[in-house]
C-alpha cells in the first residue's frame, strides 16, 4: 500500500472527515496519523475512543504558520480538511472565514513545501462553483491559492492538488442529525426549500475521492467525483421512513443567508477543460505564466461543448434510493436502534 509505513497528517483532524480516515487507516500498516486541530476537547475524545499509539494529536491553528510547522517536520502526506464550513457563520463572519479558508491553506502549503512534503490533499466543496456566500467565495479563494502554489514547486518535491464535493451524509453540522432530533423530540421538521436540490455522498466515499486523487491527480488538478443527488423534501421524506415518522409535520421555513437552490460541482468554464475518467472528472491547472500576451493577444481555440455538472442535471435519487444510501451508514443504523428501543 501506497501508505506503508508513511507518516500522514490531517489538518482539521477532529472532524467528520477526519474520524472516517483513521476509521479507513487504522485497519492498514500506515505508520503515523497525526491530527492536527484546535480542539483539545475533541482531541480528548479521539483519544478515549481509538487508544491507537499511531495516532499523534497536536494543537494548533492554521491560522498560525509556526505551529502547522511544528506538526509538519517528517510528514510524508497531508491532507488538509480544517475549514470554516457552515454557511450562515460565514456569511456573518466573511473575514474568519477568509483568514481559515485561505490564509490557513497558504500556510498549510508554504509549511509542506519548506518541510518537503510528498504529497498535499486540499478539499474543497460545491459552493467553490459559482460561489454567492462568503464560504463559498473563501473556498474558491482557497482553490485558488493551491493551484497557485502548485506552480512555484516541482511536484517531484511536493505535489497539490483538491477535491471538491457535495453534502456529506450524516457530517457535523449537516442536516440529517437535526432532522433526526427533531423527529425524536417531537418537533416539526424544517425544510428551507423543498425542491432546492443537493449532492450527497458518504464519509466514505469522500475518503474515497481524497485516495483517488492521492493516486491519480496531477499538481494542481481539481478532482470531482460523479455524486448523485436529491431534493430536500426526498431527503427528509427518506428520514421519516426511516423512523416510522411518515406523518410527522414539516415547516418550510424558506432559504437561509447565503443559500442557493441548487449546488455546482463543474462549472461551464471548467468542462471545456475537464477530464472524464469514468466516475470522476479530473480538472486540470491552467499552467500559463503571468505573460500578459497569452491573455490579450492569444486565446484559445477551445470551445465550451459540456454543460456545467450540478445538482438538478445529475442523477436525481428517490425516497427508496435515499433510504438505501442512509440505511448503509452505521450513523443512521445507531440511531435506529436507539430510537427503535425506545419505541
Amino acid at each position: 500500500m501506497l501508505f506503508t509505513g508513511k507518516t500522514l497528517l490531517i489538518t482539521g483532524g477532529t472532524g467528520s472527515f477526519g474520524n472516517a480516515v483513521l476509521e479507513r487507516f487504522l485497519k492498514t500498516d500506515i505508520g503515523e496519523i497525526r491530527i492536527f486541530s484546535r480542539d483539545e476537547k475533541k482531541q480528548d475524545d479521539m483519544r478515549h475512543l481509538y487508544h491507537n499509539d499511531k495516532i499523534k494529536y497536536y494543537i494548533g491553528n492554521v491560522r498560525d504558520l509556526s505551529s502547522i510547522k511544528n506538526a509538519m517536520h517528517d510528514v510524508d502526506y497531508v491532507f488538509h480538511a480544517a475549514a470554516l464550513k457552515q454557511v450562515p457563520s460565514c456569511e456573518f463572519f466573511p473575514i474568519e472565514a477568509v483568514k481559515t479558508n485561505v490564509l490557513g491553506t497558504e500556510n498549510v502549503l508554504t509549511a509542506a513545501i519548506e518541510t518537503g512534503v510528498r504529497k498535499v490533499i486540499c478539499l474543497s466543496t460545491d459552493k467553490a462553483a459559482y460561489p454567492v456566500n462568503a464560504m463559498g467565495i473563501s473556498k474558491a479563494m482557497m482553490e485558488r491559492v493551491f493551484v497557485a502554489k502548485a506552480r512555484t514547486v516541482s511536484p517531484e518535491k511536493t505535489l497539490i492538488c483538491g477535491t471538491r464535493y457535495g453534502n456529506v451524509l450524516c457530517s457535523r453540522g449537516s442536516v440529517i442529525p437535526l432532522f433526526i432530533e427533531q423527529i425524536k423530540s417531537g418537533k416539526p421538521i424544517t425544510i428551507t426549500e423543498p425542491e432546492m436540490t443537493r449532492f450527497i455522498m458518504s464519509l466514505e466515499e469522500a475518503v474515497e475521492l481524497v485516495l483517488f486523487a492521492f493516486e491519480h491527480a496531477e499538481s494542481g488538478d481539481i478532482l470531482v467525483q460523479k455524486a448523485p443527488s436529491c431534493t430536500i423534501q426526498v431527503l427528509a421524506d427518506a428520514v421519516k421512513s426511516i423512523f416510522h415518522a411518515e406523518n410527522h409535520p414539516t415547516k418550510v421555513i424558506g432559504i437561509r443567508h447565503g443559500e442557493k437552490m441548487y449546488e455546482t460541482l463543474l462549472t461551464n468554464e471548467e468542462c471545456a477543460c475537464a477530464i472524464d475518467l469514468g466516475n470522476f472528472y479530473r480538472v486540470p491547472a491552467d499552467k500559463r505564466d503571468l505573460n500578459y500576451d497569452k491573455y490579450f493577444v492569444t486565446g484559445s481555440q477551445n470551445r465550451m461543448t459540456l454543460q456545467e455538472f450540478d445538482s438538478n442535471n445529475t442523477e436525481l435519487l428517490t425516497v427508496e434510493e435515499v433510504k438505501a444510501k442512509l440505511l448503509s451508514l452505521k450513523y443512521i443504523q445507531d440511531e435506529l436502534a436507539i430510537w427503535e428501543a425506545k419505541q
